[in-house]
């Protein structure tokens, strides 16, 4: 058995597609760091715990490779890819770039899109009840949710897409740093969402760059610690 990959049997969805459903599982698994850097990915192990053929396994794969969470070698291995500092930084600053102009963009929207203010409070409402019963995976997706309800209410989902594709190093990499305190999130958040109902574009935007000015964590610190999760070239760079 591959290490990280859970015990309990994986079940598919036989209405969804069943390439993007591994990749969905196998990416969760690795930006969480179930699967650590530098795990080998043994296709028919792979193809035993999904139940699946090469070519759904291998579109995924190939999808993964793309993202940067796995090296392939043709006729070979495939392994979990080391962390590539460099990516997380370059993504690190395209959220920051896209966020700042996003709520900008809702702030000045104003009346024209009424149902921009409940829809943020109400997650805002959900991360608040899941920070109080401690529920650490809830906080999570509602926090996830937050950010992602952004760019759907700018009508720009397919820029959050793009974003995704781009972080699963800097996920990883936020993995390995301190967390973040619920009550600072939440309070960012909350401004944030106060700020765009206010129509305060300016604010909206400083309330974002507080808010996301923690997620690159202390690079020399997880080299030190973590030194074989790192992408060599760049354990301490910067």
């Amino acid at each position: 058995m591959i290490p990280g990959l859970p015990s309990t049997s994986f079940r598919l969805d036989r209405m969804r597609n069943a390439s993007a459903q591994v990749f969905d599982h196998l990416r969760e698994l690795i930006v969480t760091l179930a699967l650590e850097p530098g795990t080998q990915l043994h296709r028919a192990e792979l193809a035993d715990y999904f139940a699946l053929s090469s070519t759904p396994l291998r579109d995924a794969l190939s999808r993964l490779g793309d993202e940067g969470l796995v090296d392939i070698v043709p006729q070979q291995t495939t392994t979990v890819s080391r962390i590539d500092v460099n990516a997380a930084r370059q993504a690190h600053l395209l959220r920051l770039s896209l966020e700042l102009e996003v709520v900008n963009l809702l702030a000045q929207a104003g009346d024209r899109l009424p149902d921009v203010a409940p829809a943020l409070q109400q997650l805002v409402a959900q991360q608040g009840l899941a920070s109080r019963h401690r529920d650490d995976a809830a906080f999570d997706s509602a926090g996830t949710a937050f950010h992602r309800q952004l760019f759907a209410l700018a009508k720009v989902e397919r820029l959050w897409d793009l974003l995704r594709r781009q972080s699963g190093n800097l996920e990883r990499l936020q993995r390995l740093g301190p967390p973040v305190a619920a009550a600072r999130v939440l309070a960012d958040h909350a401004s944030i969402a106060g700020a765009i109902a206010g129509g305060d574009g300016r604010l909206a935007m400083a309330c974002m760059r507080r808010c996301l000015g923690d997620m690159l964590p202390d690079v020399e610190r997880i080299a030190e610690r973590y030194p074989d999760y790192l992408a060599a070239h760049a354990g301490t760079e910067g």
